[in-house]
């Protein structure tokens, strides 16, 4: 279905909402391999036309993770020299903070090109737009094109995370039920959290990205989305939180995601049976990042 068209100042009132997060990792075996692990249906692999390839995780929420590598690194470099945002940033991430982190947050739109407009005018555009088509396949094996137009945001920081807005200009008409059942009762997100030594400098960046206005002050903020809480924390508030020491990261660091789950005992069995260690915390299941699994995972349960 083509895209609409759409003025470039035009587009519809409110915050948007959380549309997929960017988990990187040296390899989607080993991503694949802990997702499951962890009691998630993982898709098939996905490759994109400039290098990189990823095996997904949708959530019964619209949410889904994108656990990314990089499959064709000459293909990649060529993305790079060429000017590719979305494949610079992954390198540039990777490069800082190593081939495993949870590098960006996206969010959906229905015009991608005028929040490029409004990146540029804020002096947050991390670079030129990006668009692209790849092909999908359900787990019946069924395939259609998936097309994408995306606009970039970031900081002063040229390594720290990011965030971007994702239109759809084709969604697949697939059907992915059988891929959101999950063994672990996750039916979607709740939270995302992000860190840094300085919030106050970052709360302008996400606040315009996600057209959300911040809440709360000093070492915890939020931002209120359609479907999702954006929150950002100090380092110690974050290990205050999740028992997990968080480092010192002046720039902005995406560090862990809240599942809501319908059994919290289902989950503590799943993960015991795995072998997966974890941390009961209040009503929070706990799990630390490890390889193929770049941020901290946890688990709520949610009636």
């Amino acid at each position: 279905m083509p895209a609409r068209p759409h003025s470039p100042g035009a587009y519809p009132p409110g915050a948007y909402s959380l549309d997929h997060l960017v988990l990187p990792t040296a390899s989607l075996d080993v991503a694949r391999a802990r997702l499951v692990s962890l009691g998630f249906v993982v898709a098939p692999t996905g490759t994109h036309p400039f290098g990189t390839e990823n095996c997904c995780v949708f959530l019964e929420d619209g949410i889904y993770l994108e656990p990314l590598a990089v499959g064709n690194a000459q293909a990649a470099a060529k993305a790079i020299a060429d000017g590719n945002v979305f494949v610079a940033r992954d390198r540039a991430y990777r490069d800082s903070c190593g081939n495993e982190g949870f590098s960006a947050l996206v969010l959906g739109t229905q015009n991608a090109d005028a929040d490029h407009a409004r990146y540029v005018e804020a002096g947050l555009s991390a670079g030129g737009m990006l668009s692209f088509s790849r092909a999908f396949t359900d787990a019946a094996g069924n395939s259609d094109t998936a097309s994408f137009k995306l606009a970039f945001a970031s900081g002063n920081g040229a390594t720290d995370a990011f965030l971007f807005a994702c239109e759809r200009i084709n969604a697949p008409k697939v059907d992915r039920g059988a891929l959101q059942v999950h063994a672990n009762g996750a039916t979607g997100i709740i939270e995302v959290v992000a860190v840094s030594s300085e919030p106050s400098e970052q709360r302008r960046l996400i606040s315009i990205a996600t057209r959300s206005p911040a809440t709360g002050q000093g070492s915890s903020t939020a931002f209120d989305l359609p479907n999702a809480t954006l929150t950002l924390l100090d380092p110690a508030a974050f290990e205050t939180r999740f028992g997990i020491p968080a480092g010192a990261p002046s720039e902005l660091r995406f560090a862990a995601i809240v599942f809501s789950v319908r059994r919290a005992d289902t989950v503590a069995k799943l993960l015991a049976a795995s072998s997966v260690e974890h941390d009961i915390r209040g009503d929070d299941i706990v799990v630390r990042p490890v390889s193929g699994q770049g941020a901290a995972f946890v688990f709520q349960e949610k009636a």
